[in-house]
């Protein structure tokens, strides 16, 4: 695999900003201790999205994430979102269209990657994971599955509100109040007919903080019929889980099974 540092200007958030990208590497001859699935043509492409402590480095600093992509021989794409709640901000970036539009455009143009619905993927955890279940609903004419991991149901519960208030302000204004087109439960219902709905997996801890939440968006996606897959153990708010768990996204993604 290469990793590759890409710094990029983005005309969407009009500043330079940076991704990393784990891209396949054709010929490896005499490379040690990897397991590398072998693919032809444009690479199958996964936006993996962080929480919001973290930034784009993080799934390469916590995770195995580049040994895992070579198994599948996938492109990972992990960009910057600030503390954006991958939202076009009340008061700051458009960070909901650079990594929704922008950034796919953009990857098939610099890489050789499959601009196909049926081979491009979002995953995240935490507020990534509301990020990728968001961008995963309503872009759902370019994503064909999209995982949530211990994934920010509402993202105006006190745990963010209060805690944060100054990062909440800026994401949805004074009132904090998420716009339908901001909503998992809102955009179920618009999406619930949709006949490219994408297919979602949640994936959470038993001990998560956000373990109730998540199980109200699972009974909505039950409710509503969505192919999805739902799958919990006994786990915290932590990497420890998160970096298990991306294992069986990679499985459902790429293999078709958890």
């Amino acid at each position: 695999m290469a990793l590759i540092d890409l710094k990029l200007y983005s005309e969407t958030l009009r500043m330079q900003t940076r991704v990393y990208v784990v891209l396949p590497q054709p010929q490896t001859q005499g490379e040690i201790g990897v397991e590398r699935a072998r693919t032809e043509g444009k690479h199958k492409c996964l936006y993996l999205l962080h929480g919001l402590s973290d930034d784009e480095s993080i799934w390469l600093r916590r995770t195995s994430i580049e040994r895992y992509a070579d198994e599948y021989g996938i492109c990972v794409v992990m960009p910057c979102g600030d503390t954006s709640f991958y939202t076009d901000m009340k008061y700051g970036k458009k960070y909901y269209t650079y990594i929704a539009k922008e950034l796919p455009r953009l990857i098939c143009q610099f890489f050789n990657v499959s601009e196909k619905r049926e081979d491009t993927y979002i995953a995240g955890i935490s507020m990534g994971g509301y990020g990728a279940l968001k961008i995963g609903l309503r872009e759902c004419d370019r994503f064909c599955m999209a995982a949530g991991l211990s994934s920010v149901t509402d993202p105006v519960i006190p745990v963010f509100s209060v805690d944060n208030k100054d990062v909440m302000t800026a994401v949805f204004g004074e009132e904090m109040v998420v716009p339908e087109m901001d909503d998992l439960f809102c955009l179920l219902e618009q999406r619930a007919k949709h006949p490219l709905r994408p297919r979602i997996f949640m994936g959470v801890g038993t001990e998560d903080f956000l373990y109730e939440d998540n199980i109200r968006l699972k009974n909505r996606l039950q409710e509503l019929e969505y192919d999805y897959i739902y799958k919990e153990s006994s786990g915290l708010h932590c990497w420890t889980f998160w970096d298990e768990y991306i294992i069986h996204v990679l499985n459902w993604m790429f293999r078709g099974k958890v």
